[in-house]
């Protein structure tokens, strides 16, 4: 089981705290080395900052100060050997200014990643923050000819602080942490394929991740506590990579007897769900199950068969904790028609009290059922999913925010 992340929360400041970069490059530097150690490949280290609003202040200039926030954070993590970094999310309070600044900065940068708040459980679902973010999603696929600008922003719902996984991450300010985000699909496949029963793959999945939870937890113990750096904990999601043998969908299909996206698929993502909720870990972010198009071999493979849609995926996320994740859409897809989408997400999120990201990707030039690919290691070839939506209308046409209480019985 290889890792997907290190990453590293701190406030860098503007003007950039060099002193500040220069101790997240070597402290995770030093954590990368002892998880090696324990015999884990790390993918990626990253870091992410506080919500960059706070720290870039009020300003006339937005625009201007958060695009050189953000050269300024890639320049300090190349020469800090620091791969990605989030800018942590706009929240509707920020808008719209801040929301509006987001596509220039992923124009400008190449590794800089950035969010925005469209639902928490204190302010509720904004209207008005999910149409923005959806105006981000839209010109964010503009940024690239190919659309592949929205790899870089998500539109949060019900997201703590400290999750390892971009571009969800951001840091809740104080002293510098740190969290520990896995690449675990694998388990899954290979506690599927061993099993016999329900009863015995379970039991195996629970076994492997509490397994490597204590590992990984007991590798980075001396980080925490006599360093004043904050371990967050382990974001063990059973996150895909694009071949089968490290694909949930294999271990979905293995489960239910099926392809993804027939009947049977949603049970087999609640069962392995349940199976990390009984596993006993130094729990943060989302520890669910992953289900991003692009990323999963052969979740792609069933989006070209036409098996998987959007509101496939919608249902799928009532049970697994994650969202929608590098979802190919029609390159037409306009702003309200996205906005549908993202309302649908917050209100899932803060009724299920579930943390849940949408990263949408519409594709240029590309029409629902089109094939499409790119030339990048962790995306297979996948299929545009078809859009039913004809945007907000009725009541939900304000821009009023709305409570949703968590469901209690």
């Amino acid at each position: 089981m290889n890792l997907r992340t290190i990453t590293y929360f701190v406030d860098p400041a503007f003007p950039l705290s060099e002193e500040r970069l220069t101790v997240a490059g070597k402290t995770i530097a030093e954590i990368k080395e002892v998880l090696e150690k324990a015999g884990y490949t790390i993918q990626t280290v990253r870091l992410a900052s506080a919500p960059f609003p706070d720290v870039l202040g009020n300003d006339a200039n937005k625009s201007d100060k958060a695009v050189a926030f953000a050269h300024a954070l890639e320049e300090a993590c190349f020469f800090n050997r620091i791969d990605y970094a989030t800018l942590g999310p706009a929240r509707p309070a920020d808008a719209p200014a801040w929301y509006a600044v987001i596509p220039e900065v992923i124009n400008a940068t190449e590794n800089i990643f950035a969010s925005a708040v469209i639902a928490d459980p204190l302010t509720g679902v904004s209207l008005s923050a999910v149409r923005w973010a959806a105006e981000v999603i839209h010109h964010c696929a503009q940024v690239r000819p190919d659309g592949f600008g929205n790899l870089r922003f998500a539109a949060l719902a019900n997201i703590p602080a400290g999750v390892p996984f971009l571009p969800a991450a951001y840091h809740d300010g104080g002293v510098a942490a740190f969290s520990i985000g896995v690449e675990a699909a694998e388990i899954a496949v290979s506690a599927c394929a061993q099993a016999e029963n329900l009863a015995e793959a379970r039991a195996i999945l629970i076994r492997e991740v509490e397994l490597h939870g204590q590992r990984i937890a007991n590798a980075v113990r001396k980080f925490s506590g006599g360093r004043g750096l904050r371990f967050h904990g382990i974001d063990f999601s059973l996150a895909p990579y694009p071949e089968d043998a490290r694909s949930l969908g294999t271990a979905l299909e293995r489960l239910n007897g099926h392809k993804v996206g027939e009947k049977g698929t949603l049970a087999a993502v609640a069962f392995l769900a349940d199976a990390l909720d009984r596993a006993k870990f130094k729990h943060v972010g989302f520890s669910g199950v992953f289900l991003p198009v692009f990323e999963d071999s052969v979740l792609a493979a069933r989006s070209k068969a036409g098996l998987l849609t959007v509101n496939d995926l919608l249902l799928y996320s009532a049970v697994c904790g994650t969202g929608l994740d590098t979802v190919p859409l029609p390159g037409d897809t306009d702003a309200d028609t996205l906005a549908a989408i993202l309302l649908d997400l917050a209100a899932l999120a803060l009724r299920l009290n579930k943390p849940l990201t949408a990263r949408l990707m519409p594709i240029p030039g590309k029409n629902a059922g089109d094939d499409v690919s790119f030339d990048f290691p962790f995306f297979a070839p996948a299929r545009v999913l078809n859009v039913r939506s004809s945007g907000l209308g009725g009541l939900f046409a304000s821009e009023e925010a709305f409570d949703l209480a968590p469901r209690s019985r």
